[in-house]
């Protein structure tokens, strides 16, 4: 997924730029400030999820609500990769991501979710790759995405700008933060549902 600036041309429909630029606030994450819970929340109805993902955010992670919901997200990520056209010379990349998924869900039960972020964040820009071919790695993606639907453009733009967590993470932040999970769980939450 392209991770530079985006083009010159893009703007951000306006319903979503706030909502945006306060899950993602760059000056603030570089000071190791993190995003707060009131945002993420936000962040997550304009996705589409809201409902769901506040009920998630408030489930024991020893639950057997979160197993449910973690084999959910696992069986319908296995699902988009299976469903996924790709050539011929692409299917090893493919079968990689797949082999990558059982790794990722021990990291996220064992509550490290500095690692689970970066661990996800290698799995969206593959499947991005998947989904969208070349068209991922150019400067014009996020447009690109929300021509196709604005919700998912949003989605996009958010797998896009994880790697800024990597700021507050060199911050001595607790692996199990609640902000952190809460913005892992965005994630989760819109590829169960989509």
């Amino acid at each position: 997924m392209y991770r530079g600036n985006p083009s010159t041309n893009f703007s951000m429909p306006g319903e979503y730029r706030k909502t945006a630029e306060r899950l993602f606030l760059k000056d603030k994450l570089l000071k190791g400030q993190k995003p707060d819970l009131k945002a993420v929340g936000e962040f997550a109805k304009s996705l589409g999820i809201g409902v769901e993902y506040q009920r998630l955010l408030g489930i024991d992670k020893n639950s057997n609500d979160f197993r449910v919901f973690l084999d959910l997200f696992q069986n319908n990520l296995d699902l988009l990769i299976k469903k996924t056209w790709v050539e011929k010379s692409d299917e090893t990349r493919k079968g990689k991501l797949q082999d990558d998924i059982p790794s990722f869900m021990e990291t996220i039960e064992k509550a490290d979710f500095i690692k689970a972020i970066e661990k996800f964040n290698v799995i969206l820009d593959e499947l991005a790759y998947l989904f969208f071919g070349s068209q991922s790695e150019k400067e014009d993606f996020a447009e690109y995405t929300f021509r196709i639907d604005a919700q998912m453009g949003l989605f996009w733009w958010y797998g896009s700008k994880l790697e800024l967590l990597n700021e507050i993470n060199n911050k001595n932040i607790d692996k199990g933060d609640n902000v952190l999970w809460a913005i892992l769980l965005l994630g989760l939450c819109y590829l169960t549902n989509f």
